[in-house]
């Protein structure tokens, strides 16, 4: 499956980015784009074989280093397994990341990966999807929210989707998939997120993963469910297949 690294301009700088796409490289095709927002721990072998994964559904997949403000992705240095023991020390170089990244900043870069895929020839010309992982699902929503006559789709999997509060999904106007971890947030504040997605009159599932913990999707760390990585590709798969245009035809359900 073709992949490559790429370089985003944005309007801060050049963000490095990873992308996969169906075909062996020998014959031109087009192929709806999905925007893939990592989670905390960034680009690294885990998201580049989820974005492989998907990509092998028919879809051009790219993976953007949304912290390379501060260098290319590795960012931080990581393990290969993110357990127990590694995980104080990790989250005390990400966190810093998090917290410097801006919605000022998520927004305009939100609009310059956008403008990238427009401009990849592998690139249908139909709308585009966003999901993300963690902080990259509000990376993700906040993408969504600004850009809905370019969104067809969204989904969220562990992720502070209520961060900037129900109110502001007012705007959104694309389908919607949440999952969240069981642990990440109560049942008094699943019922004021959907009531947000109800109000903004999208079509949506927003649902707890039975028995999770924050960072399920992820095999390189101890939060990993095996079932409910499975689930997610449930949930996300068929979403893609209605929402996104294949060779200008309307979408449907992914071979």
């Amino acid at each position: 499956m073709p992949t490559k690294t790429l370089q985003i301009p944005t309007a801060d700088g050049r963000a490095d980015a990873f992308a996969a796409f169906p075909g062996d490289g020998e014959r031109y095709q087009r192929y709806p784009a999905v925007l893939m927002y990592a989670d905390g721990f960034g680009i690294r072998p885990v998201l580049r074989e989820m974005a492989r994964e998907l990509a092998g559904h028919g879809y051009y997949v790219l993976v953007p280093n949304y912290f390379y403000r501060h260098g290319p992705a590795p960012v931080v240095e990581l393990p290969e397994y993110i357990g127990e023991e590694a995980r104080g020390a990790v989250f005390a170089q990400v966190m810093p990341l998090i917290e410097a990244y801006t919605a000022e900043q998520a927004l305009r870069d939100a609009d310059a990966f956008l403008a990238f895929l427009t401009e990849q020839p592998e690139v249908g010309p139909g709308p585009v999807a966003v999901t993300g992982y963690c902080i990259g699902g509000l990376l993700a929503t906040r993408t969504a929210v600004a850009h809905p006559g370019r969104v067809a789709a969204l989904a969220a999997f562990h992720a502070p989707v209520g961060a900037d509060g129900p109110g502001s999904l007012a705007k959104l106007a694309t389908e919607v998939h949440f999952g969240h971890a069981e642990s990440d947030l109560t049942p008094e504040a699943l019922g004021e997120l959907n009531q947000g997605l109800d109000a903004a009159g999208v079509g949506y599932t927003s649902e707890v993963y039975p028995g999770t913990v924050h960072g399920f999707t992820m095999s390189d760390t101890d939060a990993f469910d095996a079932a409910a990585l499975r689930r997610h590709w449930e949930r996300l798969l068929p979403l893609l297949g209605r929402t996104l245009e294949r060779d200008g035809e309307p979408g449907h359900p992914p071979r």
